[in-house]
């Protein structure tokens, strides 16, 4: 198998969420394995995209991957959408239990890129475990009010939300925005299968026109990144009632993404089990999916969960 040949899922759990938005959950992987993995993304993104990470565990795990309602193989849109973390933290624990029930029970750890990473760490500190153990991929916390960061942070997130609303829409093929991830200077370092994987990922086409078009519109993405700021979640590793791990890009770089250094600040100041990926940017997990994948896998050995040579 190349990176570029997804597999067809084993199974398709087609959700309905508690505002009639459905979700769908595909099953990859070995569903004999003893522990499972459900993995999601980040804002604007689809799980699809982050194939060249989740390939290396289907060979040891039951792999469950889903995308957050109006992104990836969600749509059309939810009507209303709903798009906020409200939303997102009650459709991770209906897609939980779903799994749970319709699956059957088993160790189970999330493993979770950005918006799903900060969805459940919103899950956690309001008081919700779901996990075995919890994998968060650079999670772009915003600092308290009285942290010198949190205004950097706060303008941060305004200028991806002003750069979501004036993204290109539409395509002439997925190619197009593969060339478009390309070019883009935080990009450069992903894998250059992933440029075609995510393309593919976030866009379908329009049977009216033929073009091929976000899932998750501009407006929709930027919304999130604007959430970010008033929600106030600066979590202590004691809100979470199990094992949790950051795995951050690289804060020593020379021009380090702000995310990056937000999880070290964090994790120094509030106690996480923490590594970092060196000269890796937040999409970490299709830069250097095999690091990454190590990483993460020393922590399950850690938990007891598998043995380090999975």
């Amino acid at each position: 198998m190349t990176p570029l040949e997804r597999p067809t899922p084993h199974q398709i759990l087609n959700l309905r969420m508690d505002d009639g938005a459905q979700i769908r959950v595909r099953r990859h992987g070995d569903p004999n394995q003893n522990v499972r993995v459900l993995l999601s993304h980040g804002n604007g993104f689809a799980t699809d995209g982050y194939f060249p990470f989740w390939r290396l565990l289907l060979d040891h795990f039951d792999v469950i991957v889903f995308d957050f309602r109006n992104h990836g193989w969600n749509y059309p849109l939810a009507t209303p959408p709903n798009h906020h973390y409200t939303q997102f933290a009650r459709d991770l624990e209906i897609i939980h239990h779903a799994v749970m029930g319709l699956l059957g029970p088993k160790p189970t750890v999330g493993a979770f890129h950005s918006l799903s990473a900060r969805t459940t760490i919103k899950y956690a500190v309001e008081g919700g475990w779901l996990w075995d153990a919890l994998v968060l991929f650079d999670p772009p916390n915003v600092p308290l009010e009285d942290h010198p960061l949190h205004e950097v942070m706060v303008n941060f997130d305004h200028r991806l939300a002003e750069w979501a609303r004036n993204r290109p829409q539409r395509f002439s093929s997925p190619g197009e925005m593969a060339d478009i991830f390309r070019g883009l200077r935080a990009h450069q370092n992903w894998q250059e299968a992933a440029y075609e994987l995510m393309a593919q990922a976030i866009l379908h086409r329009e049977r009216h026109t033929g073009d091929w078009v976000l899932t998750c519109p501009g407006e929709l993405e930027a919304s999130v990144y604007l959430s970010n700021i008033p929600l106030q979640i600066w979590p202590d590793v004691s809100d979470f009632a199990g094992p949790v791990k950051i795995i951050a890009a690289d804060p020593t770089v020379e021009r380090p993404g702000l995310p990056a250094q937000i999880c070290k600040l964090l994790s120094e100041t509030n106690g996480f089990d923490y590594a970092y990926i060196p000269d890796t940017g937040h999409m970490l997990q299709i830069e250097k999916p095999e690091a990454t994948y190590r990483a993460m896998i020393s922590f399950l050995a850690s938990c007891g969960l598998i043995s380090e040579t999975s």
